[in-house]
């Protein structure tokens, strides 16, 4: 992995109008190609810190540099050249007229030519399966569907760095299992994702690293084996591990000698018939 440093906190703080503290000195550098589950309960700073990774809030101390750039001193506009973020709710990311003229409002925002923005839209279409809502309106699309035009619209800017947040939530499984294709193609891509979710099997499954916020700091980083295997931090966090790795602990299966943390790590140890002991 490359260790360039592609995203970098150094003692951010950051209170809201109302007074509200959000977050509380965290330090953090985040290599490119780094995968990274950000994790922790409802009010504990996850959505606020991915925040100022794209220039939607700025520290109100502290500093934060992506791709160098110290966000403090710039717009907006330059930082979504490089970091792409999709909303929770798609309704606070669309606006467009039509799905085409949603993909396309993202790149041609950044400067592409007209040959790279049709090329995008094209890609984005494809992967997303998206072909033949072109046309059409995005809310009169279903929740899922508009999900995935937000996503999409991101994919379609080509950032190095993408910033999902709860990607899965409100998605069938045929949709979330489409996420998580897309995290792995984005990985294969080189670039560097974060995913701030309460899917703790997508967490697991996708990410090369987990942090954990509580109470506004950061208390937790490490790899997901490490996070979930960490029944002190958990219990202080009141998180709880993905359900394959819990009934895994319980039944004693072993998967290369450690808990598995997928359902396909699970069925290899099955066959193997690998036990703890």
């Amino acid at each position: 992995m490359s260790k360039n440093i592609i995203i970098k906190c150094e003692d951010l703080h950051h209170t809201y109008p109302s007074g509200v503290s959000a977050l509380q000195g965290v330090d953090l550098a985040i290599a490119e190609r780094e995968i990274v589950g950000v994790i922790g309960q409802n009010g504990s700073g996850k959505t606020t810190l991915v925040k100022h990774f794209n220039g939607l809030l700025k520290p109100t101390s502290g500093q934060v540099f992506v791709k160098g750039i110290n966000t403090r001193e710039a717009e907006i506009k330059e930082i979504s050249r490089h970091a792409g973020y999709v909303f929770q709710n798609p309704n606070h990311q669309l606006f467009a007229g039509s799905v085409r003229k949603e993909l396309e409002f993202g790149p041609a925002n950044i400067g592409m030519s007209a040959e790279e923005i049709e090329e995008r839209v094209r890609l984005a279409a494809d992967f997303f399966g998206l072909e033949e809502f072109l046309d059409e309106n995005p809310y009169r699309l279903s929740f899922p569907l508009r999900k995935t035009v937000g996503i999409a619209s991101i994919y379609a800017m080509d950032p190095e760095i993408f910033i999902l947040d709860e990607p899965t939530t409100g998605l069938d499984y045929t949709r979330a299992r489409m996420v998580a294709a897309l995290i792995k193609k984005l990985q294969d891509e080189g670039r560097t994702v974060l995913i701030v979710s309460h899917d703790m099997m997508l967490i697991a499954e996708c990410c090369t690293r987990v942090i954990v916020l509580w109470n506004s700091r950061l208390i937790g980083d490490g790899t997901p084996r490490e996070i979930f295997g960490n029944r002190e931090l958990l219990e202080k966090t009141n998180l709880a591990p993905p359900q394959i790795f819990r009934m895994a602990e319980e039944i004693g299966l072993q998967h290369n000698g450690k808990t598995p943390l997928s359902v396909d790590e699970a069925v290899e140890a099955v066959e193997r018939g690998e036990r703890a002991g």
